[in-house]
């Protein structure tokens, strides 16, 4: 129980670690294409600024300017931003290897969705990272990528494609898991492997007395607006974990593909309204089209039910020993599931009090969306189900 308990203490740091640095980093990407969006010319400026704007903050005012290239000379400090990139994936990917990658029978692997052994399951997990950020940089370089709109449509494609891939590989959490990883993955490497190197370059031709290339800084500010875009789906899918409706249905890669979308019509109306132009407002209503397509979807994709036995006909103690049998070996004081340390999230189905007390989300989990047990690893059946949810139709009686 001890080491339990340090093994969940471990996970909690890392996950808090994960999004302070999240935090942190998406803050300041989405300050800094608003600034960029607002800069504005001036003819009193210097000719090597591009514009500048002027903020009020904390009983303050800042005057911001952008060099088309680059200044004269260079500061004796200078801040980069780059830690916070850095800091999010890696504390996002061990948070993958604690969660997913040390449990994969528990989280990763569905065996109804494809029967892998846990090393084929991790091995498939971390190559698709690799390759997916190859392909991505390799899309950007090429000639699809000369091209802002047929470069999104492209990438648009491939990522519902690889949601579908993913979807008919790992569990449904795993799958969702795997699309935030890829496109986090995407995204701090256009800043570790683009954005970065191409200003490290800018400031060593500076220093060397040479005007430094603007192909540079075009490259870097296009990974930049693209991380921009990525962000908010990227949150959606870190949430969607907790909420098990979005990745139990078997149109969920659909779900992730509509979310995407409004995501990025409302990243664009951001984006607009930043540049002082007035953001046309029918994409909010366009962007609310996607989500109720993806609310729509979750209920559609549910899978199909047998027939309910009849009302009365189920009494507490077969449900009693349904919960014991397969819900009370994690959801117990106890758990006596091999890797489960204590109750996920607290629900304890231990006693008929508190199996009675939590038939709603008995019903909403077991029946509903079918997402518990996880992954049906104690292997309830179709029949157990609906005598699960015959017993709360009839009012969750515990006599």
């Amino acid at each position: 129980m001890a080491w339990g308990l340090l093994i969940d203490w471990v996970e909690l740091l890392v996950r808090w670690m994960h999004v302070v640095a999240g935090i942190a980093w998406i803050g300041s990407s989405f300050y800094f294409i608003a600034l960029d969006a607002s800069l504005a010319p001036h003819p009193r400026l210097d000719p090597r600024v591009k514009g500048e704007a002027w903020q009020v903050h904390g009983g303050g005012f800042y005057q911001m300017q952008k060099f088309t290239v680059a200044p004269e000379f260079m500061p004796e400090h200078l801040t980069w931003f780059k830690w916070e990139a850095y800091s999010t994936w890696i504390f996002g990917f061990l948070l993958l290897i604690l969660v997913y990658y040390l449990h994969p029978t528990v989280y990763l692997i569905d065996r109804s969705v494809m029967n892998l052994s846990p090393y084929d399951a991790v091995v498939i997990g971390v190559a698709s990272l690799v390759a997916g950020w190859i392909v991505y940089d390799q899309l950007c370089k090429s000639w699809i990528g000369q091209d802002t709109r047929r470069l999104a449509i492209v990438g648009f494609v491939l990522l519902v494609a690889i949601s579908f891939g993913y979807t008919h590989v790992f569990s449904g959490r795993g799958a969702f898991i795997h699309i935030g990883a890829l496109v986090g993955t995407i995204m701090v490497g256009n800043v570790f492997l683009l954005i970065i190197p191409n200003q490290r370059i800018v400031v060593r031709e500076l220093l060397a007395g040479r005007t430094p290339d603007p192909a540079l800084g075009e490259a870097a500010k296009q990974r930049s607006i693209h991380n921009n875009y990525l962000t908010l789906p990227v949150v959606f899918v870190m949430l969607s974990n907790h909420y098990a409706f979005t990745y139990t249905g078997r149109w969920s890669w659909l779900v992730l593909a509509a979310v995407f979308i409004a995501s990025f019509l409302v990243r664009h109306w951001f984006n607009i309204k930043h540049t002082g132009a007035r953001p046309d407002w029918r994409l909010w209503p366009a962007a609310a089209v996607p989500m109720a397509l993806a609310a729509a979807l979750t209920l559609l994709g549910q899978p199909g039910t047998a027939a309910a036995p009849e009302p009365g006909s189920v009494h507490f103690a077969q449900v009693q020993h349904i919960i014991v049998t397969r819900c009370a070996v994690c959801h117990a004081a106890k758990p006596s599931f091999d890797g489960i340390e204590e109750a996920p999230k607290g629900v304890m189905l231990d006693t008929p009090a508190r199996i009675a007390a939590l038939a709603p989300r008995i019903y909403q989990q077991a029946v509903a969306t079918r997402a518990m047990p996880l992954n049906n690893l104690t292997g309830i059946t179709e029949q157990e189900r609906q005598q699960l949810a015959q017993w709360v139709q009839d009012g969750a009686k515990s006599e």
